[in-house]
């Protein structure tokens, strides 16, 4: 029979069953008790409940959770021509609408961290969701005479999208160890690329369904308000450091300042947020402006004429979005499928994959800006190989960070990575692009092949941020093995063996 903690007996399960911890092993099944008694209704539908809630359900959840986290972020990129026509204004403009959404995220992602690291993880998942799809849907509302609203009501959503992204990796960290957590984060990561790449297509989709962009806004919070009902109900909160200790308890808590002066000496933690900063630059960036680069070269090789219509085309958005989702999907398969077969030979190869995967990627980047004026569909395929190369670190680096960081600490780890590869990539990757670009465009005469160019040339300096970052992961490929003993050597000592039993016989 199986019993639940509040001490009632389930029907239909015999003496011989076994219950599925949290962190999937496996305990045997419990002999039958004279003190338990038959579950009433409401007890039976909660155990049933409680068996819904395995570890893969919760992580499949909190990865669907990313999908709508990123595909929100970029259902405003998907239609960026039309937003750019309804508010009239100019590149700098429209690249000032990620920056205040990404700035707004990077500054909440340190308070999330904290408060994830000491209260109820999941209610605060939950409520990050509600609040940024409630804020989305008011948004699509908003006049064009009030461009300034709509920009502050990204920041707003960026605040709500930042606690999931600081905590939500963290559960599964506590979910599943070893390679099933290198696994799980990788398909948790996927949806960084596929929830991009559905937010260009469903963003082009509902606009020319409805005939009118407003409409690409009105679909994501639905979806975001199903996903925080989901994560209330099924997914569990384990406690932390539940997979690491192989059923030890953690017996003391360290302060938040010494996470912080603890992160700051852990150099492995150190290079590969400052590599994850030069990852998000450029996708940040790409992101923003490739759909837009790509139509203007449209314009100058003479296939398609400039938007001057309410309703642009959004081939292009459709296009980035699919190729995204695709390159997605491989790049995490063939990281993590390579980082298994390369810790057969070294292990330092977590850092290494991502060294040699950015490097890559910014040689195919770089030729993107060649090819793209005579042939869009070599820019197409040099976009393709050097997403997917680039791609390939996601899921790698958060595994980088489960490895050197003890699990007391990692919602704060999380979180600050994500404010230091904000901070120094997409919060100004985008306004930065859009502020070369104008000028650029200043300084010269205006033209169709001149807007093309400004905007090719600023985009030039992605690649070479990328080849800095793929310096990073070759740093920290030097430190990695002396920060990951650190961190064993930490959790042995935050640590202490469940309690013997004594048994007396008489």
């Amino acid at each position: 029979m199986c019993v639940e903690s509040d001490g009632c007996e389930i029907e239909g399960c015999s003496s011989s069953d076994e219950v599925r911890t949290l962190s999937g092993s496996m305990s045997p099944g419990l002999k039958s008790n004279p003190d338990l008694h038959p579950c009433k209704p409401g007890q039976k539908f909660r155990a049933a409940l409680l068996r819904c809630r395995s570890p893969a359900a919760a992580a499949g959840i909190l990865s669907f959770g990313n999908v709508l986290n990123y595909m929100d972020r970029y259902t405003v990129v998907g239609v960026v021509l039309d937003i750019q026509r309804h508010y009239d204004v100019s590149d700098s403009g429209i690249g000032l609408l990620q920056t205040v959404f990404i700035c707004s995220f990077m500054v909440a992602a340190p308070i999330f961290g904290y408060l994830g690291d000491r209260f109820n993880r999941k209610v605060i998942l939950s409520c990050g969701i509600f609040f940024w799809s409630i804020v989305t849907l008011l948004s699509s509302f908003i006049s064009k005479e009030y461009y300034w609203l709509f920009v502050l009501s990204r920041g707003l959503v960026g605040i709500g999208e930042s606690s999931y992204s600081s905590i939500s990796p963290t559960i599964i960290g506590d979910l599943f160890t070893n390679n099933s957590r290198t696994m799980m984060l990788s398909v948790f990561y996927l949806a960084i690329p596929l929830g991009s790449g559905l937010g260009y297509i469903l963003g082009s989709s509902a606009k020319v369904a409805a005939g009118d962009w407003h409409w690409a806004l009105r679909v994501s919070p639905v979806l975001g308000i199903a996903a925080g009902t989901l994560i209330l109900v099924f997914v569990p909160e384990p406690k932390r450091g539940s997979a690491d200790q192989m059923g030890g308890r953690i017996k003391s808590r360290t302060s938040w300042f010494c996470d912080m002066k603890a992160l700051a000496k852990n150099r492995s933690y150190v290079f590969s947020s400052l590599a994850s900063a030069a990852v998000s630059f450029a996708t940040g960036a790409f992101g923003m402006w490739i759909p837009l680069y790509l139509a203007r070269a449209q314009v100058v090789q003479k296939t398609v004429e400039a938007c001057t219509k309410e309703i642009c085309s959004s081939t292009n958005s459709l296009i980035f979005g699919a190729i995204t989702c695709v390159t997605g999907l491989l790049g995490v398969v063939i990281g993590a499928a390579t980082t298994r077969l390369c810790r057969q030979k070294t292990e330092r190869a977590d850092p290494l994959v991502c060294a040699v995967s950015m490097l890559g990627s910014a040689i195919f980047i770089c030729l993107i800006f060649v090819v793209a004026k005579k042939s869009i569909v070599g820019a197409y395929v040099c976009i393709f190989i050097g997403e997917t190369l680039l791609f390939l670190n996601w899921a790698i680096t958060a595994d980088i960070l489960m490895f050197v960081v003890i699990p007391t600490r990692r919602a704060t780890a999380v979180a600050f990575q994500s404010f230091t590869s904000h901070l120094l990539g997409d919060a100004g990757s985008p306004y930065l692009i859009g502020l070369i670009s104008d000028a650029l465009q200043q300084s010269y005469t205006t033209s169709a092949l001149w807007r093309f160019l400004s905007l090719g040339y600023a985009l030039m300096l992605c690649p070479f941020i990328i080849v800095l970052g793929g310096m990073f992961f070759l740093a920290t490929a030097l430190f990695f093995l002396d920060d990951r003993e650190k961190a064993e050597k930490q959790l042995s000592q935050l640590t202490r063996p469940p309690s013997s039993v004594k048994v007396t016989t008489k």
